[in-house]
């Protein structure tokens, strides 16, 4: 299980696994839970790349990011990392 400390949202951190480049498991720490299980149980089972295309650059008000997108920037360290 991975672990990325989310910054400019209200989750603190998201934990994630990911195995031959799909998300096998989700969960975000904090936050608002019906929204935040919602985007956990929906990128369960997807490629890496599709999550990061779907979810990066959402916005949450006027923050600049939001759970989404710190998710989809979760995924993309995970790819530096395992390039």
């Amino acid at each position: 299980m991975n672990t990325y400390k989310t910054r400019g949202v209200c989750s603190r951190a998201i934990e994630y696994a990911v195995e031959n480049g799909i998300v096998t498991e989700c969960r975000f720490i904090g936050g608002c839970m019906g929204n935040t299980q919602g985007v956990a149980a929906l990128v369960k089972g997807m490629r890496v790349e599709e999550a990061i295309r779907k979810l990066k650059g959402i916005q949450c008000g006027m923050r600049g990011t939001s759970c989404p997108d710190q998710l989809s920037r979760a995924l993309e360290a995970w790819q530096t990392e395992n390039a």
